[in-house]
């Protein structure tokens, strides 16, 4: 995906890996890959892709972010000098409760 790879353009070869091992798979519909940021959300969505390995996990599921990464000494907040730790502990606690929320819906 183009947002979790930070930006970055992601190349995929699935249909040429696919055909080295004689399989067809059938074309998928283009989706459309931009979507829009607000300038004085910038800063929490870089830092949330900066988290994607951070989450705790159970056997019921994602139960949440690893604050502890972003919060002690030397964490990222201190890492990527974060001014207003509030204001981003927040925004990342907004963007968790909607992930949380998808990654476990099959489990209901």
């Amino acid at each position: 995906m183009y947002w979790a790879s930070g930006g970055k353009e992601v190349i995929d070869e699935t249909q040429k890996d696919a055909a080295a091992f004689g399989v067809q798979i059938e074309k998928q519909p283009e989706q459309k890959i931009d979507f829009e940021v607000f300038q004085e959300n910038w800063d929490i969505v870089m830092m949330f892709l900066r988290c994607q390995t951070q989450w705790n996990t159970t056997f019921g599921g994602v139960v949440g972010l690893k604050y502890e990464v972003l919060l002690l000494d030397g964490g990222l907040f201190d890492l990527y000098h974060v001014d207003n730790r509030q204001e981003m502990l927040e925004g990342l606690q907004l963007m968790e409760t909607v992930v949380m929320s998808e990654f476990n819906k099959e489990k209901k």
